[in-house]
């Protein structure tokens, strides 16, 4: 495919090299040329555009002959981007959701009957969480009779002695300041920042970690194709912890806007070999868990997808600068590109593509050094345990 990737930060670089590797012809779109040409690697051939995604034509002009758009820039474009896909006539991929004209149902479904009409697809939040969690929250489902409850659970944690924005800091920002959605007996719900407290123990060598409710598209996708009553998702760590402190401190108002130096922009890899030498960034991890309760053969069980990828340290020993997050999320990435559903006209997310693509993602996850192990647990029956 002729591929048009727009943003080139720590996901979108990546992503660009790996789309290549696959055979792709791949071209990006940046407002700031130089600052991509230090993600990409001055020395690589990818042809970068000025393109501003705030500008729909800027964005058509960058893009024209492509067959793809992939959106990874901030969720605050995203339908300004779909618009240029849908004017050149082409396929649709982002990375998020920004849920701002509805809070419970993402702003790219607004385009569905317009893709189907231009017999196009747009597959959205076909990253890692959302994306890789849609798809394990899916075939827990199918390994049951009938689903109560999905719960997603991430583990963000960067070993630093100053805030590092490890994915985009707009997106970390705009996560920050929103208030986590839930679905609670078959029906949606704005809840307060940084409740329900809970104890989550993750896999070694993680174990046991404080999470809370987060601001997560899986809960406002999820609902629309598994029959479920249940779905919430939270977040801890050392990352999440920060957040908590500064929320608890009154500095995380909308009011305030983004303050720049505790949300800072994505340092480039040549940035982050830096602040390693430096001792300022130690090391970084990042983790989920995604459990789906529900009944087989009239008894209730558990099904935990847990989800472990290669930490900072682990990726610079395969000789590549990445932060984990931006590792998972462009690699999850290339393959829903790699398996991108042509035949499935419309606007879908991970959990509602084919059955044939769900399972030939999956199966070509452990090829990408992301460990995926799943557990069933029998539960005794009106089992309240904590997970």
């Amino acid at each position: 495919m002729r591929i048009f990737v727009l943003a080139t930060g720590g996901t979108g670089s990546l992503l660009t090299h790996l789309l290549t590797r696959q055979g792709h012809t791949v071209w990006c779109g940046d407002r700031d040329i130089a600052r991509a040409q230090r993600f990409l690697g001055k020395k690589g051939k990818i042809e970068i555009i000025e393109t501003n995604a705030r500008n729909l034509w800027s964005i058509v002009r960058a893009a024209r002959g492509a067959n793809l758009i992939v959106n990874a820039s901030p969720a605050v474009f995203n339908e300004i981007i779909l618009r240029a896909a849908l004017r050149l006539g082409i396929h649709y991929m982002d990375l998020n959701a920004h849920l701002t004209r509805s809070p419970f149902k993402p702003e790219q479904y607004r385009y569905h009957k317009r893709f189907v009409a231009k017999n196009r697809t747009a597959l959205i939040c076909a990253g890692v969480a959302p994306g890789l969690t849609n798809l394990l929250a899916k075939r827990g489902s199918e390994l049951l009779d009938s689903s109560e409850e999905i719960h997603f659970r991430l583990f963000e944690s960067t070993e630093s002695k100053d805030p590092i924005s490890t994915w985009s800091a707009d997106g970390v920002y705009d996560a920050a300041i929103s208030n986590p959605r839930i679905y609670r007996h078959g029906k949606f719900a704005m809840v307060r920042r940084f409740a329900e407290r809970e104890k989550f123990r993750f896999p070694a060598p993680i174990g046991e970690a404080t999470v809370y409710l987060a601001a997560q598209d899986e809960v406002c996708l999820v609902p629309r194709d598994i029959h479920v009553r249940d779905v919430d998702a939270k977040i801890g760590g050392n990352d999440f912890d920060r957040l908590y402190r500064w929320f608890r401190q009154g500095r995380l108002n909308r009011s305030q806007g983004m303050v720049h130096k505790r949300f800072p922009k994505v340092p480039t890899p040549k940035a982050v070999a830096k602040l390693i030498r430096r001792g300022i960034l130690e090391n970084a991890r990042f983790a989920a868990a995604v459990l789906v309760r529900g009944a087989k053969d009239e008894e209730p069980v558990l099904v935990r997808w847990d989800a472990s990828f290669p930490t900072l340290y682990q990726i610079r020993q395969r000789g590549m600068i990445s932060t984990p997050i931006s590792y998972a999320t462009a690699h999850m990435a290339a393959l829903f590109v790699r398996h991108f559903p042509r035949d499935s006209a419309g606007v879908i997310s991970p959990s509602e593509l084919p059955l044939d693509k769900r399972r030939a993602i999956l199966a070509a996850v452990k090829s990408q050094d992301i460990r995926v192990s799943l557990k069933i647990t029998r539960l005794k029956k009106a089992d309240d345990e904590e997970f």
